[in-house]
């Protein structure tokens, strides 16, 4: 008889004050009906089985889900946050690069603020994270307890009961085919780093050292005047990484014509990468004579190397983009 006791209490303290003896009078008369006369504690157990969790079975009885988010609006809640979340917290990286840079007075090392707005970075994600997840939850959650419909199969993204004519909207996309946010997202961030990091070469790559407060920027490694000469190729690779972005971001997954475009992308890519790493005076003085000195070579060695291994570099890694793009669109 305890265990029966405590099971009614454990579904009755879940439920309105108001409710609780009625359904505390019938739940034992269900009980009652379930056990022999002569029953033992095995009998109990088996019967309390049948009707399964406590927790179960006060949301039973109760009008409202006894859940945060419930199956029927689960997955547009998962959805939102997938969709919403990485735009936000691109729109607040994106906000704050800006903001440091803007307000950068050159008086200290810019790979101190590069630093110190990749730590920021990081605390301003988690803070944008933690805010679009409150407040999506919220949202989700009154909509469930307000929609006062009495069927609970999922609903779809378009907030309608699920048919099988859905199917016909959607595109069957191999797991290795399909391109995915992240990778969306990835394709923009990176794009901004680099192009940041191009048009400020010389305050953020060069010879730094530390001189006891920190790290300080000595000389730059580029040639400021020479980088800016390109500027019109870097606007169009920029222009052109975008577009692709955005292409895989409508197509959801890699096709003829994505691939394509993505040599076409390599291509230009590494010409204009050429271009710019053969011109002579693209390294500056200071550089070439500390970095050789370093290394115990001749500065035209140094160049050599520079050169040369840069350019192996960039074909390889344009060679396999364009080999993995075609590769994945040809998956069925």
């Amino acid at each position: 008889m305890n265990l029966i006791e405590v099971y009614i209490q454990e579904v009755t303290r879940r439920l309105p004050e108001k409710n609780r003896e009625d359904i505390s009078l019938e739940l034992r008369s269900t009980i009652e009906d379930m056990l022999p006369d002569d029953y033992s504690e095995n009998d109990v157990k088996g019967a309390l089985e049948k009707l399964g969790s406590p927790v179960s079975l006060a949301s039973g009885y109760l009008d409202r889900p006894i859940h945060l988010i419930g199956p029927r609006y689960f997955d547009i809640y998962l959805t939102l946050l997938k969709m919403i979340l990485p735009i936000a917290v691109i729109v607040s990286l994106i906000s704050i690069i800006a903001e440091y840079f803007i307000g950068y007075d050159g008086k200290e090392a810019v790979l101190n603020v590069v630093l110190d707005v990749f730590a920021f970075g990081i605390w301003r994600s988690i803070e944008v994270g933690i805010h679009v997840f409150f407040w999506l939850t919220l949202v989700i959650a009154i909509a469930e307890r307000t929609d006062k419909g009495k069927d609970q199969q999922p609903l779809t993204t378009s907030l309608k009961k699920w048919t099988p004519d859905d199917l016909k909207n959607i595109a069957y996309i191999p797991k290795k085919k399909a391109v995915s946010k992240f990778e969306v997202f990835g394709s923009l961030m990176w794009t901004a780093i680099w192009a940041t990091v191009y048009f400020y070469a010389d305050r953020l790559v060069g010879i730094y050292e530390n001189n006891g407060d920190g790290l300080q920027f000595v000389a730059p490694t580029f040639n400021h005047e020479v980088l800016l000469q390109y500027w019109p190729i870097v606007i169009i690779m920029v222009g052109l990484e975008i577009a692709l972005a955005l292409y895989k971001l409508v197509q959801g997954q890699w096709t003829k014509r994505m691939a394509i475009y993505n040599a076409i992308l390599q291509l230009v890519a590494t010409i204009g990468f050429i271009v710019i790493i053969i011109n002579p005076n693209l390294l500056t003085e200071d550089f070439n004579v500390y970095t050789a000195e370093l290394f115990n070579i001749t500065t035209q060695q140094l160049n050599a190397w520079i050169v040369g291994g840069g350019i192996f570099i960039f074909i390889l890694s344009a060679a396999i983009s364009v080999y993995d793009g075609f590769r994945k669109a040809s998956i069925y």
